[in-house]
């Protein structure tokens, strides 16, 4: 049997479960329908573990839970997350030997007006703003302020929406291969991997054990790069529909009409990865097949050690009723 009909065989169970998780500094964050766990392997080879019950703001407030909406919800809310455990997991690492940064003087001042956890707080929100705003930086104001070039050459508004959808595709896929070539970064790719591989073998009903784990294959269909993706082709196609119906030629005016419709994109994009990730059918694994390929830059083979941590994070939050985390 060759390796890719042995991946197949693995990963063909009609069990999909909602559990889910991220990559941090030497470690992996797993969430599951109740539970949230962060596990780390320390410098000296031990574990470290934070968990903390999930209380989702949809079972307050249903209507958050409502389709398109959850979305923009699940998205903001794992950016915040993401950010704060990784802000957590590199305390354990220190600084280069012979290189100690001290702190600003804005950063004492602001710590001692707003305390320790407030001032944490404004770093992750400062974090998330600047993460979201890089994104919105790259993938929507760079190709339409390139894409206004096109202009100078031509008039038609579908040779500027083709040439601003292909800046975007190009620009996404050099980020992410710039991303996984450095050393640092690669290593965070690498428990990535084996985060996928650890939920691939729990869906596949199969002990979770190292040997089982390394046997499953690295892409996801419900990863995150899948779901960046699937954000900037939902983007192109309703730019696409609406710069047809309402031309727009002023750059900043066309990257306002971006703002204005992410939302709406984060939505979609967030329902889509749902269906596919639900359905596993010829016309799915068409669709996924463009995210799955990105998932070679984010994606990389963990070693044991890596699985280990997956292994483990994954264990703290698996639901004690069986199937109570069935997608």
């Amino acid at each position: 049997m060759s390796k890719k009909q042995k991946n197949k065989a693995c990963c063909s169970t009609g069990f999909k479960t909602t559990c889910g998780g991220q990559a941090l500094i030497e470690g992996i964050m797993m969430r599951g329908p109740k539970k949230q766990a962060a596990v780390v392997r320390r410098p000296d080879g031990e574990l470290e573990i934070r968990q903390q019950p999930l209380e989702p703001a949809r079972d307050r407030w249903p209507i958050l839970g409502k389709p398109f909406i959850r979305g923009v919800l699940t998205f903001v809310d794992s950016m915040v997350s993401g950010v704060k455990l990784l802000m957590w997991s590199a305390e354990f690492f220190p600084e280069e030997e012979g290189v100690e940064e001290e702190p600003s003087k804005f950063e004492i001042w602001l710590e001692k007006k707003l305390g320790s956890e407030k001032f944490t707080s404004v770093i992750i929100t400062l974090a998330v703003m600047m993460g979201i705003g890089l994104s919105i930086v790259l993938f929507f104001l760079l190709p339409t302020l390139l894409g206004g070039l096109v202009s100078l050459f031509t008039k038609s508004m579908l040779v500027r929406n083709v040439a601003e959808s292909l800046l975007k595709i190009v620009i996404f896929i050099f980020y992410l291969g710039l991303c996984s070539r450095m050393k640092d970064i690669r290593r965070v790719f690498q428990y990535h991997g084996a985060e996928h591989k650890t939920i691939f073998c729990y869906e596949a009903g199969l002990p979770l054990t190292v040997e089982n784990v390394r046997k499953q294959p690295r892409h996801h269909p419900r990863c995150g790069t899948s779901f960046l993706f699937v954000v900037i082709i939902v983007s192109i196609l309703v730019s696409t529909v609406v710069f047809s119906i309402w031309p727009v030629h002023n750059s900043l005016l066309r990257f306002l009409a971006h703002l204005l419709m992410l939302p709406a994109i984060v939505g979609v994009s967030y329902e889509f990865n749902r269906w596919a990730g639900r359905n596993d059918n010829a016309l799915t694994r068409v669709l996924v097949a463009p995210g799955l390929w990105m998932q070679n830059f984010t994606t990389f083979e963990p070693d044991d050690s890596m699985i280990e941590v997956g292994i483990k994070a994954l264990e703290l939050v698996l639901p004690e009723e069986k199937g109570e985390d069935a997608w």
